[in-house]
């Protein structure tokens, strides 16, 4: 059975983990369909916004599946288990390196590599039963795992990052949401329907603008200053307007 379901509208894609039974936890297989599925979307100029569900199961996603997966991982060489941290870990900056938006639709938990999976979209919107927890630090890892370290100090502040990290506590969607790492609050009912409507929204934009706005937002988190964001910026301004300029020429001379 597929660990993904991908269904595609329009320009919208939906993206459904489907491992319902098992949590949506992340085995070997949906780690190379996640991989795969990426990396097709980073030329893919057919779809211009993703969604990202949980679909039917219980919760989001409960993370790495400790079941199935992590004993593979323990018995594998230290090289081999090494190559599989860098692949999971990755999937993350692939989410961030597609052009298209990423909009996570979240209910129930969303645990552990779950959580990174949220951190690492673009938007993110909660159904009221949501909740996170960087459960890395509650199975004798450390706590900082799959770009959390990198994410959540950005998306929430490092005070309450340290705190959570450093816990493994939950984090209630009314707590995601106060804190900014959210931007609605939901009933499970509305979510996907709200992202869809969010999605709409930002396909009746400018498909250039759009896909820079990401590039330059992602690349303004990293930077050393105001300077470089502006550089950025003005980088991305220039080029979207001789890009218009360029198709209007070619519309009106055939």
């Amino acid at each position: 059975m597929k660990r993904l379901e991908y269904k595609q509208t329009s320009q919208i894609g939906h993206l459904i983990l489907n491992r319902p039974d098992k949590y949506n936890a992340v085995d070997a297989i949906m780690l190379e369909e996640l991989e795969q599925f990426w990396n097709d979307r980073m030329y893919d100029e057919s779809v211009r916004v993703i969604l990202l569900s949980g679909g039917s199961s219980k919760g989001f996603c409960g993370g790495l599946d400790l079941e199935a997966f992590g004993p593979k991982i323990m018995q594998s060489s230290p090289t081999q288990a090494y190559d599989y941290q860098a692949r999971m870990s990755r999937l993350q900056l692939a989410m961030r390196r597609i052009p298209q938006p990423i909009i996570a639709c979240v209910h129930g938990a969303a645990a552990g590599l779950g959580f990174s999976f949220a951190m690492a979209s673009d938007v993110r919107i909660l159904a009221e039963n949501a909740r996170f927890s960087a459960a890395y630090i509650n199975i004798g890892l450390g706590g900082a795992d799959m770009a959390s370290s990198y994410f959540l100090p950005r998306q929430i502040g490092a005070g309450r990052a340290y705190e959570l990290l450093l816990t493994g506590d939950w984090l209630s969607a009314e707590q995601a949401l106060s804190l900014g790492f959210a931007s609605r609050l939901v009933t499970q009912d509305e979510l996907l329907p709200t992202g869809q409507k969010i999605a709409e929204t930002m396909i009746s934009k400018n498909p250039l603008g759009l896909r820079m706005t990401k590039e330059a937002i992602n690349m303004s988190l990293d930077a050393g200053g105001l300077e470089a964001c502006l550089q950025m910026e003005d980088r991305n301004q220039i080029m979207i307007t001789l890009a218009n300029k360029l198709a209007q020429y070619d519309q009106a001379n055939g």
